[in-house]
């Protein structure tokens, strides 16, 4: 009997215990799932852990207080261990200046052959007469043709740099852009003095006679001719060519300066003042390439007649007429005309005897 109560009771009991064993794992579980939800609830502040290093190199990149920078050179930038502005030039390169000027290489190579397609080439309505006059002299078009190659080399080169990643690469490979790569980049810099000397060269050659002077105000509402059916005046260079040379010095000397300064880091500038050489390189060249496409058409195929003056010195007088009647007026005021036979003749003399045969008539057109 007392073995019945005492089975009975020891049932009793376990039930309890393993009940209460039940409640506390389930206490224990919603313990677990509530607790994510008081740690959110208490804000980030309380869950937030210090990282020194964080803070260090936090005040590293801005220089602060906490993370000042000291170093035995002295030299700008020698304490600057991150530059902040860095990244923002980099994405400026790589997809606004490259995308960007890729589109406007492309757009203005699209409106010259449309251009050309719905124009032609702009001829003489007189034709050419044979009677030619003096226009440059031997040290004028040298000194033309010095600048107008090493630009195009520059160009070349620049574009490579410029634009291999995007177009070289995908059509020819990593191996032989950096072949074109690194060559583009040692005549680039070994060309660039020789471009901004002959620029400066030219300035002192040519600014005479591009100073703005009457009538040119009248050449540029009328297009150059081409708005409306009236003659447009023009002196010795008229109102476009003066612009164009004006364009060539300006923004030449300011790519010729910012290039100074990204080849020679080692003159005291800073990181920032080459990241601000760097867009106003870029952008410049952009600008000059795509009208020195404009130029050099004009002067091959587009004009009639303007190619000869800087391939032998001499213009036709139909064309000067055409373009720079005040000139061609000069001209004939002060006799200047020679005759398709003594033209002939001196080109002739030009292969062979230079010197003897173009400089009377040089010196007269001086």
């Amino acid at each position: 009997m007392s073995n019945y109560f005492m089975s009975k009771f020891m049932s009793k009991n376990s039930r309890i215990f393993t009940s209460r064993i039940y409640y506390f794992m389930y206490l224990l579980f919603c313990l677990c799932l509530l607790s994510p939800l008081s740690s959110s609830a208490s804000g980030p502040a309380a869950s937030k852990v210090n990282n020194p290093a964080n803070d260090l190199w936090m005040s590293v990149r801005h220089n602060t207080e906490f993370g000042k920078v000291t170093s035995q050179v002295k030299n700008v930038d020698s304490t600057v261990l991150i530059n902040a502005q860095a990244d923002r030039w980099t994405r400026f390169r790589m997809t606004q200046l490259v995308n960007y000027g890729l589109i406007v290489l492309v757009a203005v190579i699209a409106v010259i052959l449309l251009f050309y397609l719905i124009r032609g080439r702009v001829k003489l309505e007189a034709g050419l007469s044979g009677k030619m006059v003096h226009r440059f002299t031997d040290y004028e078009r040298i000194l033309h043709w010095v600048l107008a190659i090493v630009f195009i080399f520059l160009a070349g080169t620049g574009l490579i740099l410029l634009f291999g990643r995007s177009l070289v690469i995908p059509v020819l490979g990593h191996e032989i852009f950096s072949v074109l790569a690194s060559a583009s980049k040692e005549g680039h810099n070994l060309f660039g003095p020789i471009f901004f000397v002959s620029l400066l060269l030219m300035l002192f050659r040519f600014v005479r006679r591009n100073i703005y002077a009457k009538g040119d105000l009248t050449w540029l509402l009328k297009g150059g001719g081409m708005i409306g059916k009236s003659h447009v005046t023009g002196g010795f260079f008229n109102m476009g060519e003066k612009t164009w040379y004006w364009l060539v010095i300006l923004i030449g000397l300011g790519i010729s300066v910012s290039g100074l300064i990204l080849v020679s880091p080692s003159f005291g500038q800073s990181r920032i003042l080459m990241e601000l050489s760097h867009v106003v390189h870029g952008i410049g060249a952009i600008i000059l390439v795509t009208i020195s496409l404009g130029h050099m058409y004009l002067a091959t195929k587009g004009t009639e007649g303007t190619m000869e003056s800087m391939k032998t010195g001499y213009v036709d007088i139909n064309w000067a007429e055409a373009h720079h009647d005040r000139w061609a007026k000069e001209c004939h005021e002060n006799n200047r005309l020679i005759s398709a036979d003594e033209y002939a003749r001196l080109q002739g003399k030009v292969v062979h005897n230079q010197s003897a045969a173009v400089s009377p008539v040089m010196e007269e057109s001086k």
